[in-house]
């Protein structure tokens, strides 16, 4: 758990789902037995801030550790920051060996900020090497048809969207603020 770098503890029981509508228990708890992570597959969160995609990114992270598979969790502006980082050092091929080497990579917050050709093109490298062998489970904020603001090349935008999407499981999880909500609810309370 602890070599995953998660950054907080977020556990499935935790999580609201009759706060949000948009995410299915049933499908959850079936993605918690980590078949798809035994399998290679991808997982995408799909949704806006506050609905929950990063409680499920690093619960579903928490599960997959705690069957003994190895996880990882970064940030993808950190992810790429270190790959160019790498690159300059030439030491990119050990850093792509590396995130490799887990069964199930979490990448969070994957569509917040544009990546320059160069980070974009890194970023897809280490995605290419775990195609269909390796899990990456992805949580963004973006749509799929919105991530040309992420990727400004259009070839590449498809060719990483073709990639995290082929046999992985989507969810989107909506447009209404948990967080939000949550603070309104309180804040009415205390009036």
């Amino acid at each position: 758990m602890k070599a995953a770098g998660f950054p907080r503890q977020k556990w499935l029981n935790d999580f609201d789902f009759e706060a949000n509508p948009n995410v299915q228990p049933a499908l959850i708890h079936t993605l918690a037995k980590c078949d798809w992570v035994r399998h290679g597959q991808p997982l995408c969160l799909i949704g806006d801030s506050g609905t929950g995609k990063s409680h499920l990114l690093i619960a579903l992270g928490t599960e997959a550790a705690m069957a003994e598979f190895r996880v990882k969790y970064v940030l993808a502006a950190k992810l790429v920051n270190e790959l160019v980082e790498a690159a300059d050092e030439l030491v990119l091929n050990k850093t792509i060996a590396r995130y490799g080497r887990y069964d199930l990579l979490c990448i969070d917050e994957l569509g917040y900020l544009e990546l320059d050709k160069r980070g974009a093109d890194l970023l897809f490298q280490v995605l290419t090497d775990r195609e269909e062998t390796a899990s990456v489970a992805i949580a963004s904020n973006e749509s799929f048809g919105g991530w040309t603001k992420t990727f400004t090349d259009p070839r590449l935008c498809a060719a990483i969207v073709d990639r995290l999407t082929y046999n992985a499981t989507i969810i989107e999880t909506g447009t209404d603020s948990y967080r939000l909500a949550h603070t309104r609810t309180h804040q009415d309370a205390a009036t």
